[in-house]
């Protein structure tokens, strides 16, 4: 990359607010997710990597969703644990018995969410 390329890659993560940067992250996690799927040849490490990724990325969300000094509303916070809960049973689901299919709702849930951060849900 170049130094400038680099510049406005630190520049932009530096000014994102919170949620544009969740919403990159999930994002990030998604097209991991989906290249795995599209080109999938089996429990390789690219699908392992893609999954790790996707994990602590929602460990981080369900521990921030757990903190006590957490602003969000009792409601919200359950909802991103009981997500994330989800995601994790997919993971090991997806770890024990590989099929790119499964692949889809951990796909569409972080799709989904980027979005809706992004305001475009």
């Amino acid at each position: 990359m170049s130094n400038a390329a680099q510049a406005y890659a630190r520049t932009s993560t530096t000014t994102a607010s919170p949620r544009e940067i969740e919403a990159q992250a999930l994002l990030k996690a998604a097209r991991q997710l989906q290249e795995v799927q599209t080109n999938w040849n089996g429990p390789d490490k690219a699908m392992q990597n893609a999954l790790l990724f996707n994990r602590r990325l929602w460990s981080i969300f369900m521990s921030a969703a757990q903190a006590n000094d957490n602003p969000q509303p009792l409601e919200v916070r359950q909802n991103i644990t009981n997500i994330g809960v989800f995601v994790m049973k997919q993971t090991v689901e997806m770890q024990i018995n590989p099929d790119p299919a499964k692949l889809k709702s951990l796909i569409d849930i972080n799709c989904n969410l980027a979005a809706g951060l992004a305001g475009r849900g």
